[in-house]
């Protein structure tokens, strides 16, 4: 029974040093570890909108392995995801600010999602605002290219109505050339008789 009790322990003690070797010389796991390092240089609300992006792609790898979805639509997910996260990161590091605005990524046919009357890509202009709406931010190739908007928001919008307006009353009532604008005195300068 002593015997049978030492065998044990040896082997026992043998299987502890081959899993404390084959820790010490693992390979760093790099699927959660690269996403943490790499969402570290941001701050909490850049980082909070990648972490939501991960989670997106994993409710769609789930639903893929329960055979939930079709082949295409993982894949044209996962790559709006990524152009996504890539959009998100290139916005986090040229502005330097902890903030993402409202983003939306679609492909060429599925323009129709956002706009009544679907423009054509070839006429979008980085900055450019449609419909007082959506600002777009530009073009994501992620296997397939995407289309990237953001969102203005209300405050946005409400600036850029008022404008319209403005611009529309303007080019309705033009000032007829040389008549003052309101608000500017009608007089004439007076005449100065020589002495």
């Amino acid at each position: 029974m002593r015997e049978e009790t030492v065998k044990l322990h040896h082997r026992a003690a043998r299987l502890l040093i081959v899993c404390a070797l084959s820790l010490c010389f693992a390979p760093p796991a790099r699927t959660q570890g690269a996403g943490a390092r790499g969402e570290r240089e941001f701050g909490p609300v850049v980082s909070a909108y990648l972490g939501y992006l991960n989670a997106e792609q994993e409710v769609t790898d789930a639903r893929e392995s329960r055979r939930e979805v079709s082949a295409a639509y993982v894949r044209r997910n996962s790559n709006r995801i990524d152009a996504l996260r890539r959009m998100a990161i290139q916005i986090a590091r040229t502005s330097h600010n902890d903030y993402v605005p409202e983003l939306y990524a679609v492909a060429r046919d599925e323009l129709g999602t956002l706009f009544e009357t679907p423009p054509s890509p070839a006429t979008f202009r980085v900055g450019e605002v449609l419909n007082n709406t959506f600002r777009f931010l530009g073009t994501v190739r992620a296997n397939e290219p995407f289309y990237l908007f953001a969102r203005l928001d209300i405050y946005e919008q409400a600036e850029l109505i008022k404008k319209a307006e403005a611009q529309r009353a303007g080019a309705s009532n033009p000032q007829p050339a040389g008549t003052k604008a309101q608000g500017e005195a009608a007089t004439r300068p007076r005449r100065v008789s020589p002495p």
